[in-house]
């Protein structure tokens, strides 16, 4: 096994974002099987070495591969785009008021322990956010537009904070 290979390869997978977790799962439980430091626990001290860095880049390459947004900031990097997330915050308007929006129909849930209202709120922007899943998906794999993909990566790393917030909201009332 090459520890410089990108993480699709060293699960012999296709670069691309619409991946098949399934078979990610598997090829993730495949290479862990082969290079789990357990297996090499009476090996010489240069052997269990490597085989830690193994299991540690494998679990490197499954954390990023397996969530959607981690996929496409990958992918957007081994395409030589910075997603620029740092230093790129700049959103269209009607994106920043939709946020706007959505956090204040949040807190307001929040403070009056509507749980339904969360509910309904978790639900329409897990809608949402799945379309532009879709969307960021056809960016990557099909039209190849990588500036385009990093601003919809950009804009999933607000929504998936804001589906975080909706989600803490939810335990603390259940809390």
């Amino acid at each position: 096994m090459d520890l410089t290979a990108d993480f699709f390869s060293l699960f012999e997978l296709p670069r691309v974002f619409r991946l098949n977790v399934s078979e990610l799962d598997s090829r993730f439980r495949d290479v862990q099987a082969q290079v789990h430091p357990d297996r090499f626990a009476n090996a010489p001290e240069n052997e269990r070495r490597l085989a830690m860095q193994w299991a540690t880049r494998a679990n490197e390459a499954y954390q990023t591969l397996k969530k959607p947004l981690g996929r496409a900031r990958y992918l957007l990097e081994l395409a030589g785009h910075d997603v620029q997330a740092e230093n790129n915050r700049a959103m269209p308007a009607d994106f920043l008021i939709e946020q706007l929006e959505w956090r204040e129909a949040v807190m307001g849930a929040r403070s009056g322990g509507d749980h339904h209202e969360l509910e309904h709120l978790h639900n329409r922007l897990r809608g949402d956010m799945a379309e532009r899943y879709d969307e960021l998906g056809r960016l990557l794999d099909a039209e190849k537009d990588f500036a385009l993909a990093a601003d919809r990566v950009r804009r999933l790393m607000f929504l998936e904070k804001l589906l975080a917030e909706i989600d803490d909201a939810l335990a603390s009332l259940d809390g």
